[in-house]
């Protein structure tokens, strides 16, 4: 219920924010937790770092980090002041992800066309595939044995 009074504001300092929600507002409040990050960019801190903090962090508190990363591809605005660290979307994504995984989380990516990827879906996919493939199986056996019968 907090996270309603919150007010959209910040930057792209994540271990500041990520320190403050496990050391401050997790702490002793729950027992299981699911944080979501949602970001248009990459973090200003390297990602090693952030994951081996995440990955620290996340065992202590049962905690699970997801990232919903929105890619916008309009042109940058030149007024802009630019984020003290850059990466193209893909380098983005594969940082993200990477944080993500040393926070046994879930990675989804949006943009304005559509869902880019999402662990979600994936999962979603896989299964509709071996239920494909299970059915075809029982389809071969139960044709093999009207032909024996």
């Amino acid at each position: 219920r907090w996270v309603l009074n919150l007010q959209c504001k910040g930057s792209r300092n994540f271990m500041s924010a990520l320190r403050r929600a496990v050391e401050e507002d997790f702490k002793d409040k729950h027992r299981s937790q699911g944080l979501y990050l949602l970001t248009t960019g990459i973090p200003d801190q390297e990602t090693h770092l952030v994951s081996s903090y995440v990955a620290e962090a996340c065992r202590g508190f049962d905690l699970q980090l997801h990232v919903c990363l929105f890619s916008v591809t309009e042109d940058t605005d030149s007024s802009t002041i630019m984020p003290a660290r850059y990466a193209n979307p893909t380098e983005t994504a594969i940082a993200l992800k990477e944080i993500v995984r040393a926070a046994n989380g879930r990675f989804h990516w949006f943009g304005e066309a559509g869902i880019f990827e999402s662990d979600d879906i994936t999962i979603i996919v896989s299964e509709i595939e071996k239920a494909s493939n299970y059915s075809q199986k029982c389809s071969f056996l139960v044709e093999s044995l009207k032909r024996r019968s």
